[in-house]
């Protein structure tokens, strides 16, 4: 009897933002169908606990902690996976915060740092992935071997439809998905399937229902998070299935343009919003 395995055996996943919520279950989901997994945070602590979530269930994963806007910081977390397992198979752009606020009071700083978390950064890791993966597809064609890749952008119905108060997040997250289809056609003849996904209302200590004046520091700024509860339920209200999502079923969505099942898809935006697109 053949041996079952998954369908991500044997192959490399990178994935940003992945020490809590829905970039660690994307790391879990990808892990689970046997990827190796090279995950990043900005905290080294929840990195390496998801490190060890993934080892427990006998997969393997390496953590690269730091902030995916730093200089340098998309060579390095592409050569770390390389050098410890020696592929570029999966790469998906997830990592992000908001930092909100209405035009007339944004500052630049605080628009650029969305740009750049949420653009830049996705737009660094690809390129610091280009010289192999063209290295190896050229390898791959030699031998006569078809082997595809798969980039996943995350992007936001904010990107798709707009949201008051999010001008910076909205214009960065509108972009990944012009920044998608752009390298979809550029990579096409690597066979390099490139598709975002556009999250919708997921449950996440950001998007936490709360009365309660709460807040993070993200590379020195102090960013609220949480949403007033009456808020949350307004929201809930217009989502058809009638709730907002689990980072479970937000890393489903990624999983789809992550197997074999999506090699014929290429440059598209899947809306994973419980029927809810934010128009």
């Amino acid at each position: 009897m053949t041996e079952l395995t998954g369908k991500l055996t044997g192959k490399t996943a990178y994935v940003t933002g992945a020490g809590r919520g829905i970039g660690r279950s994307i790391a879990l989901k990808l892990a689970e169908d046997g990827a190796n997994v090279v995950l990043n945070d900005l905290d080294a602590e929840p990195a390496q606990e998801v490190v060890a979530e993934i080892e427990a269930m006998g997969g393997k994963a390496l953590a690269v902690a730091g902030s995916v806007t730093a200089p340098g910081f998309a060579d390095g977390f592409i050569q770390a996976g390389i050098d410890r397992f020696g592929g570029v198979d999966v790469i998906v752009n997830n990592a992000g915060y908001t930092w909100d606020g209405f035009i007339g009071k944004m500052s630049d700083e605080q628009f650029d740092a969305m740009i750049d978390v949420h653009l830049k950064a996705p737009f660094q890791i690809m390129r610091a992935a280009a010289p192999f993966i063209a290295e190896q597809v050229a390898q791959e064609t030699a031998e006569g071997r078809e082997v595809f890749r798969k980039v996943v952008n995350i992007s936001s119905i904010s990107g798709t439809g707009g949201n008051a108060g999010q001008a910076n997040y909205s214009a960065a997250k509108s972009g990944v998905i012009g920044l998608t289809k752009t390298m979809a056609k550029e990579w096409g003849r690597f066979k390099v399937n490139v598709n975002a996904v556009a999250f919708g209302m997921i449950s996440t200590r950001l998007t936490e229902a709360t009365d309660e004046k709460k807040s993070i520091e993200v590379e020195g700024n102090k960013v609220a998070i949480g949403i007033p509860k009456k808020l949350v339920q307004g929201m809930e209200m217009m989502i058809p299935l009638g709730r907002a999502g689990t980072a479970e079923e937000a890393a489903g969505g990624v999983y789809l343009f992550c197997i074999p099942e999506s090699n014929y898809v290429s440059g598209q935006t899947l809306i994973v919003g419980g029927g809810y697109g934010g128009y």
